[in-house]
């Protein structure tokens, strides 16, 4: 490998740019080189700026101004500030990723995060400042999602979070980090009024109308020590597992507001009354709109809201849909502008307000789902019938086992099924008509609650629909942060996990908020793994005198990395200062 010095003239000026090359040798006589890292323009106004103002720290001590690269110059001046290094002896060391975790950091900072735990924690000492670790910890779950223990003995050394947090190894001990985790619970109230708080400031949200719904996240592992651990419905369909059920509140916009965790036998409908009272406790007690599925609707809830001078709009049970056949067949539909396909009608009904809506998407998918359940069933009842004709099926126990095996296999047709009779002339059965027609009335159709009044049926749907961003953040927690499993075993412990993932997704939505404006296209995993390949690494050379020099170098942003920090309207830091070394330094070749 070699330095290798490059000229260009353009538009009358001369820029010279150096990168580090290595050649190669792929036949007899031909010889090609490849550019592995590019250092930057350096042409004599930088280079003049460079020489004056990069402060180099020796071993003594001492401070000092010294001059690189002095190879422009034909030779090198007789001046105090002057470093001549031996191109022959160019190392590169420690390559690290620079880019994810800066990103991680700068959200972290531009939602003031470091400043809350900074005071949150200031009354805790140590080595290293626990806010730091707090951030550590954070920008892991954005960037490499993983335990405590792989932070410790892999994650932090195969990054530059040394040098963004400006610490130490000792930041990341194993011990330091789970004692972070024991101490940032008790601040959880704090932190979700801090973070609404800059969600109003930096992007204007509102919390007029709030979307409210629950998942579940399961353990590895008995989990004895942890109280809330409990078996449940799982959405995970790990019934085998103990789990928690964590609720969650956000903004329209997908600002998460606050989350709660549960014993994980909860049942969806008995979470409410608190998490009204968390929410109206620390973003006011004004009348908003609660957004839910039909999972959390129970007549209580809704007197509990009406109580509290709240309103909802409220998913509600299918089979209610038969109380609507008239309007399903007659009624007033209005088509919701800018969807296409999906219709909505007002039915009043003594003090509640009812929005029927259909989508022609949803009736085709759900007729396409039942005509495979039907034929499913279908063709297994006409083999069953050709066995027991052909004699091959001719016990009676047989029969009944196979057709209890037809119904747990096709359950979603089965129910269709008027009678199943097996006599003399083999197998027959015979189908619901009345039900199927029923059913193929109501495809594509759902039924919303609601006690607002004299809203457009349009908007209350467009409302109700938002719950996908709840969805949504319950995928991003699940499926790009790895909250599940859990491998805690104490109550405090799960808390902190939850917690450290929550901030996580804090920071998620803070980077899709800033890409909705400026590149809709653009998600913030395919942000995250794009810069990611901006490395850091160290350029080491032998002084000529004696002794050695390190450049510690962020490599300059590909065309895709910098059209996404161009778009976002941020800059890289500036490249670290250069140290001298009176000696070798074999640990960090």
């Amino acid at each position: 490998m070699f330095l290798k010095r490059h000229v260009r003239h353009w538009e009358g000026k001369r820029h010279v740019y150096y990168s580090l090359t290595e050649s190669t040798r792929v036949s007899s006589s031909r010889t090609v080189q490849r550019r592995v890292l590019h250092l930057g323009e350096l042409n004599t106004t930088q280079v003049e700026q460079w020489q004056r103002t990069i402060e180099v720290i020796e071993e003594s001590g001492q401070a000092r101004q010294c001059r690189l690269f002095t190879d422009h110059e034909g030779q090198a001046p007789s001046a105090d500030d002057v470093c001549e290094v031996l191109l022959s002896s160019l190392r590169v060391c420690r390559p690290r990723e620079f880019g994810a975790p800066w990103l991680g950091c700068r959200l972290f900072e531009e939602l003031q995060l470091d400043r809350f735990f900074s005071e949150a924690l200031s009354e805790h000492r140590g080595s290293e400042e626990w806010a730091k670790v707090v951030e550590l910890l954070a920008v892991n779950r954005l960037c490499s999602p993983g335990s405590e223990l792989a932070i410790h003995e892999r994650w932090f050394d195969r990054t530059a979070m040394d040098f963004l947090l400006n610490s130490g190894p000792d930041i990341a001990g194993k011990d330091r980090l789970y004692r972070t985790l024991d101490k940032i619970v008790e601040h959880k109230d704090g932190l979700e009024r801090h973070l609404g708080q800059r969600w109003k400031d930096l992007f204007n949200a509102r919390t007029d109308v709030v979307l409210y719904d629950l998942t579940s996240t399961y353990f590895e592992g008995a989990a004895e020590e942890c109280e809330k651990a409990k078996r449940g419905y799982s959405r995970d369909h790990r019934p085998d597992c103990p789990q928690v059920v964590l609720a969650l509140v956000v903004t329209p916009e997908g600002f998460p507001l606050t989350y709660e965790v549960f014993d994980g036998n909860t049942n969806d409908a008995e979470s409410l009354d608190e998490i009204v009272t968390k929410v109206e406790a620390k973003h006011g007690e004004q009348g908003r709109v609660w957004v839910f599925d039909r999972g959390i609707v129970s007549e209580a809830n809704l007197a509990l809201l009406n109580e509290r001078g709240a309103s909802y709009l409220v998913g509600t049970p299918r089979h209610r849909l038969g109380e609507f056949e008239q309007e399903l067949l007659r009624g007033d539909w209005e088509s919701v502008a800018g969807r296409p396909g999906v219709k909505v009608q007002l039915v009043r009904r003594e003090a509640e307000v009812y929005v029927l809506a259909r989508s022609e998407d949803r009736a085709l998918k759900e007729l396409a789902m039942r005509r495979r359940q039907l034929r499913g069933l279908s063709r297994d009842l006409k083999a069953l019938r050709k066995a027991i004709r052909l004699g091959r099926v001719r016990q009676e126990a047989i029969i009944h086992r196979r057709l209890g095996r037809f119904e747990e296999r096709w359950a979603g047709a089965w129910k269709y099924l008027r009678s199943v009779e097996y006599g003399s002339a083999g197998l027959e059965w015979t189908w619901d008509k009345k039900l199927l027609r029923r059913m193929r009335l109501i495809d594509g159709a759902y039924l919303l609650r609601t006690n607002l009044d004299g809203l457009d049926p349009g908007l209350l749907w467009r409302q109700y629909i938002q719950l996908t961003e709840v969805e949504e953040a319950f995928r991003v927690l699940k499926s790009e942060l790895l909250i599940r499993p859990i491998w805690h075993r104490l109550d405090r412990r799960v808390e902190a996990h939850i917690m450290i993932a929550f901030l996580g997704y804090c920071l998620w939505v803070c980077l899709k908020q800033r890409l909705r404006g400026i590149a809709g296209s653009l998600t913030p995993a395919r942000v995250i793994e794009s810069l990611s390949k901006i490395m850091m690494v160290e350029v080491w050379f032998d002084l000529r005198h004696g002794g050695h020099i390190c450049l510690p170098r962020i490599t300059e942003p590909e065309t895709e990395q910098g059209a996404i920090l161009q778009r976002l309207g941020w800059e890289l830091p500036k490249q670290p200062p250069p140290k001298i070394y009176a000696k070798a330094v074999s640990a960090r070749q």
